[in-house]
């Protein structure tokens, strides 16, 4: 089972990584990293990682794993990138993305009139893009599986263990990375957060109205 995770400089690297721990622990999966340019990506915050492989290295996996970041805005406007997840996605068995990931998946026009999750900042912009945004932590619409903000990604990889190989093997999965969240503070979700905080985001993300698109 292969499993491709796409890789860009300026992506924000637990959107790739979670995943990566989650599904890399599903009997019989092969994961890889790939990039339109082999080599080594940059994350946001400055971290290497390796895309060992060409796009047309892994040109149909079965898994296809697209992370965001700020670099989003330039992977959705790569042609490159673009053919190769429509591609991807005719033989896949599933399509998946974290955070405004799902912004390039719509680029590609894969999330056309389909329900979709994203970064809550980034709601208004996946609606542009022709999808049905919802505030769901993990969407499953067919075989698309979208995931909300960055740590969102590894649910949407247990959520995708357990429909590959079902509930016990992705509940020893959840356990043998501990993943029991006990966040020190309730501020995890816009509905949640003080109102100071939500709109302290709001006033810096490049998703503003002014700047979306």
């Amino acid at each position: 089972m292969d499993i491709a995770i796409l890789l860009f400089d300026r992506l924000t690297a637990l959107d790739a990584i979670g995943p990566y721990e989650v599904l890399g622990r599903v009997p019989g999966a092969r994961l890889h990293f790939v990039a339109a340019e082999p080599g080594s990506k940059r994350t946001d915050q400055g971290l290497g990682i390796d895309a060992s492989e060409a796009l047309s290295d892994v040109a149909h996996p079965e898994i296809v794993v697209v992370p965001g970041g700020p670099g989003e805005r330039e992977a959705k406007r790569d042609p490159r990138v673009l053919d190769w997840l429509r591609a991807a996605h005719e033989t896949s068995t599933w399509t998946t993305s974290v955070c405004t990931g799902s912004l390039i998946l719509a680029a590609a026009g894969l999330l056309t009139g389909r329900r979709a999750t994203t970064h809550w900042l980034a709601l208004d912009e996946l609606r542009d893009h022709g999808a049905e945004p919802t505030v769901d932590r993990v969407v499953v619409d067919g075989k698309i599986v979208t995931a909300a903000g960055v740590s969102s990604g590894i649910d949407m990889a247990l959520t995708l263990a357990a429909m590959l190989a079902g509930d016990d093997v992705a509940k020893r999965i959840q356990l043998s990375i501990e993943y029991d969240p006990q966040p020190p503070f309730d501020a995890g979700s816009p509905a949640k957060a003080p109102a100071s905080v939500v709109q302290f985001l709001r006033d810096r993300s490049r998703f503003a109205p002014t700047t979306a698109g």
